[in-house]
């Protein structure tokens, strides 16, 4: 409490206690001189100024709001309890979309900006949206859309064994008492279907369960690996689940105990024992004694319970952790598609520079080291690749990136590596007198192409080359250009580029040559030279 605000209190009952003893005092003397002769009206004052007396005290302590923190705490939890979910979460989720929508402003492919931007707004909405989402989720035929059949008391879909019933997601919604928001119940298309059709439903079954705050694996017996691998891949993405083990009434006590206690086992490591629930949400039938039909009443009871018992206890941390993980995707979707953006942008760029550098080279051959200073990793190329990865980079610091990458490619080796590898490939494709140039043109292309693609790797860590170092790096991307099917693509473009230009330059220059010498001989010998050409053609 503030200091003027406990000297104003103090001061207040310092008077209020004065007053109390002069009242009293007062009050009494008051008292004795009319009791004698009017008692009833003696006793109506008293009365009077006691009651008085105490709504002056009840009114300076409600000014000072001595009671009313539990007040304020009781409807500040109760508001709570209603609507706000947790704040941290909320905000870093809030956070997530921001930066998301930063990001989508970078991206040119205007399709997939609005698709994303579409699910941001979704999310966004979802913050303060009123309901739990709970997702049936599960192979075909393991009793998913009977299950929700008997937690709403309806029949909502066609309950039958084949599989493929529930072709698309279908919601319902579910009151439970004690909560105060609506639940929300999804039925999924079953997993493991065969066929097109059944892909594409199990794919829509995927997506709605990663959207679920609370997900229901549902199951008829013990989990097979094809149905184990979908619910550990949820849950470690940070889907909360409960494993269901439906149609325990075709199953003898021992025999449903003994798959119950098999299930446990199994998801142990990331569902809780209690979380393991058996069910039988549409009994079989059995005749009576008298010949008719019984159908049992289904037995989901611990089920209700326990999905009563998590959205009570978790239910506001379940919605705000499922926000949290769909703005999370959803930005690394983003990124992704960010990041195949800016490597086909690199691709441009290196591209570009690898068969400048080749053409460079083929016109002016260097001794090999020159030629990887001049020409394979240059610097102006490193800038243009930064400035894609939002790195703005100057002209001296892409010189010494450019200069220390070079010493890598010639410390490891890769520099004769690519002459070698490069020599055996164009000796196919051209004439000897062009070997030389050729070679040298090519493999300056080759090496750029490898410095490029590890600038890429550098500037996509944010300017590091990473714990194996740049080392590690050029390696990786010298062994990836060996391979076979690019060496071939590469050789390709490299004959288009490089070897056909040097051919159609030396034979230019040898008809120069040759019309030289023609011009220096005799008129009759011209002639005589002229007349063989025409005869031979």
């Amino acid at each position: 409490m503030p200091l003027p605000r406990l000297i104003i209190l103090i001061l207040g009952l310092s008077v209020i206690l004065g007053l109390i003893i002069w009242l009293i005092n007062s009050i009494y003397r008051l008292y004795i001189s009319i009791s004698f002769t009017a008692p009833l009206l003696a006793n109506f004052l008293i009365f009077l100024i006691m009651g008085l007396l105490g709504l002056l005290i009840y009114a300076f302590i409600y000014y000072f709001n001595i009671f009313s923190s539990r007040r304020s705490k009781r409807r500040r939890d109760q508001r709570y309890r209603h609507l706000k979910l947790p704040e941290q979460k909320t905000e870093a989720a809030q956070e997530n979309l921001n930066a998301i929508r930063r990001q989508l402003e970078t991206i040119q492919d205007k399709v997939a900006q609005k698709a994303l931007l579409n699910r941001s707004q979704e999310i966004a909405e979802n913050l303060n949206r009123g309901e739990f989402k709970v997702v049936i989720f599960g192979t075909g035929s393991a009793g998913k859309t009977s299950l929700v059949n008997a937690l709403l008391g309806e029949i909502i879909g066609q309950v039958q064994a084949t599989m493929g019933t529930t072709k698309i997601g279908e919601t319902y919604a579910l009151k439970l008492k004690g909560l105060s928001r609506e639940i929300l119940i999804t039925d999924t298309p079953g997993i493991l279907e065969a066929g097109i059709e059944g892909t594409e439903r199990e794919k829509l079954a995927r997506q709605l369960a990663t959207e679920a705050d609370l997900l229901l694996f549902v199951v008829d017996n013990d989990l097979r690996q094809s149905e184990y691998k979908p619910l550990q891949i949820l849950v470690d993405i940070g889907k909360r689940s409960l494993l269901v083990f439906n149609k325990v009434d075709l199953y003898t006590e021992e025999e449903e105990t003994q798959i119950l206690q098999q299930l446990r086992e199994r998801v142990k490591s990331f569902i809780p024992e209690q979380d393991v629930i058996s069910v039988a949400a549409n009994p079989q039938t059995f005749p009576s004694q008298t010949g008719q039909t019984i159908q049992p009443s289904p037995d989901i009871l611990p089920l209700i319970k326990r999905l009563a018992t998590i959205l009570r206890a978790e239910g506001e941390d379940l919605i705000a952790d499922n926000i949290l993980l769909q703005s999370q995707r959803l930005g690394e979707e983003a990124r992704q598609l960010i990041d195949r953006q800016r490597k086909r942008q690199s691709d441009q760029i290196i591209d570009r520079y690898q068969w400048i550098s080749a053409g460079v080279i083929a016109v002016t051959p260097l001794p090999v080291v020159d030629m990887l200073a001049t020409a394979a990793v240059n610097a102006q190329m490193v800038i243009e690749i930064g400035k894609v990865y939002g790195c703005e980079i100057n002209s001296d610091r892409g010189k010494e990136l450019a200069l220390s990458l070079g010493k890598t490619l010639v410390s490891l080796g890769v520099v004769k590596g690519a002459v070698d590898l490069l020599g055996k490939a164009l000796q196919l494709h051209i004439a000897t007198y062009l070997v030389g140039k050729a070679i040298q043109g090519v493999t300056a292309a080759y090496l750029t192409r490898i410095a490029g693609k590890s600038f890429v790797e550098y500037f996509r860590q944010d300017q590091d080359w990473g714990d194996g170092g740049i080392t590690e790096v050029v390696q990786r991307q010298f062994q990836l250009s060996r391979k076979d099917e690019f060496l071939k693509a590469f050789v390709k473009d490299a004959i288009t580029k490089v070897v056909k230009p040097l051919s159609d330059s030396w034979e230019e220059e040898t008809e120069e040559i040759e019309d030289s010498t023609l011009l220096k001989q005799p008129p009759l010998q011209q002639q005589a030279v002229l007349e063989e050409e025409e005869d031979d053609w």
